[in-house]
């Protein structure tokens, strides 16, 4: 099985008979900690409005991210998802040029090669733990000429996060558009990192987020892009359908950014285990794990024996699955990806990760 987008459920329960109870996934970042119960409610007691057509200006959804991000209403564009509205920017843009921060998601750079792109790429370096230095990137930002730069902020694999000065450095020395992809961005002190704030400033500025892992909804198919009011914000409106947004996502879209009590719980919960599980981690001595920012952690297999294919593979065979992240550009076979679980789940995994890389 190609292993791109984390662990693909659907072919593990068909292909090698296994029930989706009994797989812990540590590959896809999503929140562990359920969905907004309020949410939920809201929409168990409307599923009748099956039979009614969504609102075409979804007046209430945009509201209530609006207050959730801090922007104006005028400022958002929706999609079906992140991807799809990265996917229909990059087509608007049709960039000539282009650079990406990896290793990194694959799909910014299939979708850029579809518009026949031409791409540089910057590696995040091992040696550097994979952290971001603005002044090793200075000079080229100042010497080429991009229409487009794509940031993955916190990144995904390496869970890199660069700060909003040092993306405002990068949009006073570049005229090139930038996106920056926040899907994880609110596991980390959201006010401080993200930013939508700059989008009041600057028009070459798209900030583009999913609810798929924060709020563990994958299933809607809800993304939300925010930038400054131009002809770009003009024209990614024009994009969508009339009704890209099926009502029930809208329903629960409405809800959820305003469950309070859910996003607290969340984050209690997530920063709590986030310790755990690096903790744990770092008592093995065959895994170098890397400084995060996200929901998940990059460790690297020190033990020469055993490479991550193989690790994947023990594991599965154990119903737990990982990233295996050789598939990221710049990493290779000594590389895994696991994401923050229940406390109960990380014990599952480190228990097996110590019989498999200590041979306790």
């Amino acid at each position: 099985m190609k292993i791109n987008h984390g662990a693909n459920i659907h072919f593990l329960m068909k292909n090698l008979k296994l029930k989706k109870t009994n797989l812990i996934d540590f590959s896809s970042n999503i929140n562990p900690f359920g969905v907004s119960r309020k949410a939920i409610e809201k929409l168990k007691s409307n599923l009748e409005m099956v039979s009614v057509y969504p609102d075409t200006e979804y007046h209430e959804l945009k509201s209530s991210i609006s207050n959730y991000c801090g922007c104006n209403m005028e400022q958002i564009v929706l999609g079906s998802g992140a991807t799809e509205l990265i996917s229909s920017t990059i087509k608007l843009i049709k960039p000539k040029k282009a650079l990406l921060f990896a290793p990194v998601y694959s799909e910014y750079e299939n979708e850029l090669r579809r518009c026949n792109t031409i791409i540089d790429k910057i590696f995040y370096k091992k040696e550097n733990n994979f952290q971001f230095e603005f002044n090793s990137i200075k000079e080229q930002l100042e010497e080429k000429k991009y229409d487009l730069i794509v940031i993955c902020n916190p990144n995904n694999p390496t869970g890199t996060l660069i700060s909003q000065k040092d993306i405002e450095e990068i949009i006073n020395i570049s005229s090139a558009y930038l996106i920056i992809d926040e899907t994880y961005i609110e596991f980390t002190k959201t006010k401080l990192t993200s930013a939508i704030p700059l989008t009041n400033k600057y028009e070459n500025l798209i900030v583009i987020r999913g609810t798929s892992k924060f709020f563990s909804t994958p299933g809607i198919r809800l993304g939300y892009a925010v930038l400054k009011e131009g002809e770009l914000l003009s024209r990614l409106k024009l994009t969508p359908n009339l009704w890209n947004i099926n009502i029930f996502a809208s329903i629960m879209g409405e809800e959820m950014f305003k469950d309070i009590e859910f996003i607290t719980y969340t984050l209690e919960k997530f920063n709590s285990n986030l310790i755990y599980l690096k903790d744990e981690l770092s008592k093995i001595s065959e895994i170098k794990i890397y400084p995060t920012k996200a929901n998940f952690i990059l460790c690297e297999i020190l033990n020469k024996s055993i490479n991550s294919t193989m690790l994947y593979e023990k594991l599965l065979s154990k119903g737990l699955i990982i990233r295996d992240a050789k598939s990221f550009e710049g990493l290779n076979d000594r590389f895994f990806r696991v994401c923050v679980l229940k406390k109960e789940e990380i014990e599952k995994l480190i228990f097996e990760l110590n019989l498999l890389l200590k041979g306790e």
